[in-house]
């Protein structure tokens, strides 16, 4: 998937792709139609260091989640 054009349906795979890596409890809180285009480098930058990880802290699965939370609309 190419990720570098703006688009709801990257938006969505990205979110997605988090939420599944994370292993997000509150899914229905995250759903890509909460987040528009203007934030769409910070999800990527998001999403770019999400996908690289393998584990995550606590606390920095805290730290995501309020960072996907600062971006919705």
């Amino acid at each position: 998937m190419d990720l570098s054009n703006p688009s709801s349906e990257n938006v969505e795979y990205m979110i997605n792709a988090i939420k599944d890596k994370l292993r997000m409890v509150n899914v229905d809180a995250m759903k890509s139609e909460h987040f528009n285009g203007s934030d769409y480098e910070e999800l990527r930058d998001l999403y770019d260091m999400v996908m690289k990880r393998d584990s995550f802290s606590p606390n920095e699965m805290q730290a995501i989640a309020a960072e996907l939370g600062s971006m919705r609309n």
